[in-house]
């Protein structure tokens, strides 16, 4: 297993569709392969971003092995595999291990929100059968649970689990992880507009979802503020900040596919229930990532 510390912006990766619903491979390599032409640090496939909640099995496996050879060791790839079944969620992350990935991404249990020591035991599990790193994902927002402080530095001494990706929107309780964390576990913004806040705390980059869009732009933002280069990381982040803002104007992803497929990346098709952006909003989206654009 390999326990590298991982850092930078890493894409939270869309899953093109076809018109007709299928996922779209020839769409899904060239996405890869541009972003990490433009710098990306790793790619996150099959997260929420990514609909894996809509994907089967074999779609979800089909989609990682894709972006693992389009990848072809270029960068890291963290393949999402959590779920709210303990034993789903090993069986997934022994499916993205064969698959080829070289990290994995673990939603904390939604829905039957269990007590912390749940999610203690559920990580645990997790970890003690994956075989490949993992990097915890806290998002109350979605999950209807906060994974706090204190648990998150408890799974932080588990062989195996080396980073969290905090999308709580707490500073503080991003501050107390980070104070208290150990030298190998990285911490990742979740939220792409906190990411600047939180690598001036110490944090070490961001999974990202507007880099789906603009990722030289965000790989600059992040490189500079890990470089200690503040001012210049601010001045992307106030360039990004409008598409930032717009990327979530609607459930995630939807605006990101909308701005995609004007950049003629993608179709502009997401699986029920979600639905594309409500035409209302295009011009606000459209302005956006040509701000953001030409932020690096």
């Amino acid at each position: 297993m390999t326990t590298q510390r991982l850092s930078g912006c890493g894409t939270a990766l869309v899953t093109p569709f076809t018109r007709d619903g299928a996922v779209d491979e020839p769409a899904l390599r060239a996405l890869v392969d541009w972003q990490v032409a433009e710098g990306i640090h790793f790619v996150v496939p099959c997260g929420s971003t990514g609909e894996a909640a809509t994907l089967s099995p074999e779609e979800h496996e089909r989609v990682v092995t894709i972006t693992v050879e389009q990848v072809a060791g270029r960068v890291p790839v963290v393949a999402g595999a959590g779920s709210n079944d303990t034993r789903r969620a090993i069986a997934m992350s022994r499916r993205m291990r064969v698959a080829g990935a070289t990290h994995l991404l673990h939603v904390s249990p939604m829905y039957n929100k269990p007590p912390q020591r749940g999610i203690v035991a559920h990580f645990t599990a997790v970890a003690d059968a994956a075989e490949l790193p993992i990097i915890l994902y806290n998002v109350p927002g979605r999950t209807g649970s906060n994974v706090d402080a204190r648990t998150t530095l408890q799974l932080a001494e588990v062989p195996g689990i080396i980073a969290v990706k905090e999308a709580s929107a707490n500073m503080a309780q991003v501050g107390d992880i980070l104070k208290d964390r150990p030298a190998h576990f990285s911490v990742l913004s979740g939220d792409d507009e906190l990411t600047l806040a939180m690598m001036a705390l110490g944090a070490d980059g961001v999974i990202s979802v507007v880099s789906n869009v603009t990722p030289r732009a965000m790989a600059t933002l992040v490189e500079r503020a890990l470089g200690g280069d503040q001012r210049g990381a601010r001045g992307v982040h106030m360039a990004l900040l409008p598409w930032m803002r717009a990327a979530f104007i609607e459930s995630n992803p939807i605006p990101a596919k909308a701005a995609l497929a004007m950049q003629g990346r993608i179709a502009n098709v997401l699986r029920l229930p979600l639905v594309p952006l409500d035409a209302s909003h295009e011009a606000l989206v459209r302005a956006a990532i040509e701000a953001g654009a030409g932020a690096a």
